[in-house]
């Protein structure tokens, strides 16, 4: 570990800060958009458009990095998201936050394929592992962070969207000046979605559901606490228990995948998830009813992504692996950018608590799925799987490519 850190501080570092800047955004829209007298539904296609242009980022950013090389595209890039952060208060339209968000998606999207390749290219066979996990949880850590920023500022002023624009600016200055060597770009051919889903069809599905789940926590949660009436710092506390949750349970959860069946924890813990979106159903949107909420629906569905990943594999030949991440992490897309517009449009049928109603009813079809599918095919025993590889939701092909190397590599060391 401390050789991971000597190697890419700076990468780390910089990333932390951009993560920072990404969950300050995510969050104050939902508020500032409030405050301005958007609907829900306008607030919902605002927060979709940044998983729209995420996922059109992950497929272009590789184009971009072979033409004119890594510097360039992280330089212009990171400029793009500085200047979206300032221009939202000064273009406070649902349209122009719109494309705005399609534009910082974008943005944000090609910055990790970026800094992915950097960090991949920094690590050995003997490292990656470790050094994925270390940059997952310097994510993690930046989100959560970002949420104690909105209590220092007026979510109605500048002074909120001032600050991570710097923030984003200065984050780039550690990764430019002091960054490994940059590392030759190769494209990996993926699997066709249909080859995909004839290997896997309950992690195909559970891929597109948690993309709905998880575009709904990230783009939808702050938009729920201003409804209902949360203060802002109440908001940036609800908001951080959903990361904070990922973060603590990510490890603990991981342990007890590679020790028994991976298929059955994969029921359990979507179970215990759908529970924790219940609850402010069942109880009432009492604070503390929200956070347990919000901690244990966090802290399952962060490391589901992870879990549907290892198990995928699971039937992947390590050949295959690095393949299979492109097209497992577009049909997470093609989820993540239904899921504001859809959470949105419930809740405006059900009030606020459609914000959690859908995230439950997602976990339930796929509780539902994941349980006929064990009548279907019997699951591989926990001493013929690969190892738990810690991933977000919020990762670029190239980590989850990162973690197939490993998965790969481990298959192979197996085998041998």
């Amino acid at each position: 570990m401390l050789q991971v850190l000597s190697s890419s501080w700076a990468l780390l570092l910089g990333m932390m800060l951009l993560m920072v800047g990404n969950g300050v955004q995510g969050t104050l829209l939902g508020i500032r958009g409030g405050i301005e007298g958007f609907s829900t539904f306008e607030l919902s296609l605002v927060m979709s458009g940044y998983f729209a242009g995420f996922l059109f980022g992950s497929r272009m950013a590789p184009i971009m990095i072979r033409r004119v090389g890594h510097v360039r595209v992280f330089a212009a890039l990171g400029s793009f998201i500085s200047a979206v952060l300032i221009l939202y208060p000064t273009f406070t339209d649902p349209w122009a936050w719109t494309a705005l968000r399609v534009i910082i998606g974008f943005c944000f999207s090609g910055v990790y394929v970026t800094a992915e390749s950097w960090l991949n290219n920094a690590a050995d066979n003997e490292n990656r592992g470790k050094a994925l996990s270390l940059y997952m949880f310097v994510q993690m850590v930046g989100i959560i962070a970002a949420q104690g920023l909105l209590v220092i500022g007026d979510p109605g002023g500048f002074i909120l969207f001032i600050l991570p624009s710097v923030l984003v600016s200065i984050a780039f200055a550690p990764i430019l000046l002091s960054v490994n060597p940059t590392p030759a770009f190769e494209s990996i051919k993926g699997l066709s979605l249909r080859e995909l889903f004839e290997i896997s069809p309950m992690g195909c599905v559970g891929f597109m559901l948690l993309g709905g789940v998880f575009a709904a926590q990230f783009g939808m949660a702050s938009v729920f606490g201003q409804q209902i009436g949360l203060s802002v710092g109440q908001i940036s506390a609800f908001v951080s228990a959903l990361f904070i949750g990922g973060l603590v349970l990510q490890y603990p959860i991981g342990w007890i995948s590679d020790r028994m069946d991976r298929r059955l924890l994969i029921l359990i813990v979507t179970a215990i998830a759908m529970v924790a979106a219940l609850l402010p159903v069942v109880f009432g949107v009492r604070y503390e009813i929200l956070l347990v909420a919000s901690f244990l629906l966090g802290g399952m569905t962060n490391p589901l992504y992870a879990l549907l990943l290892a198990y995928v594999n699971d039937y992947l030949e390590p050949e295959d692996m690095p393949a299979a991440s492109a097209g497992l992490i577009f049909i997470n897309g093609l989820g993540a950018i239904a899921g504001p517009v859809v959470t949105g449009w419930v809740m405006g049928v059900m009030g606020p608590l459609g914000f959690f109603g859908y995230m439950a009813l997602l976990l339930f079809g796929f509780l539902a799925y994941g349980l006929w599918r064990t009548t279907r095919r019997t699951g591989p025993a926990p001493k013929d799987t690969g190892a738990y590889m810690t991933m977000s939701p919020a990762a670029s092909p190239v980590a989850a490519d990162m973690a197939q190397e490993v998965w790969a590599d481990e298959a192979q060391d197996d085998d041998n």
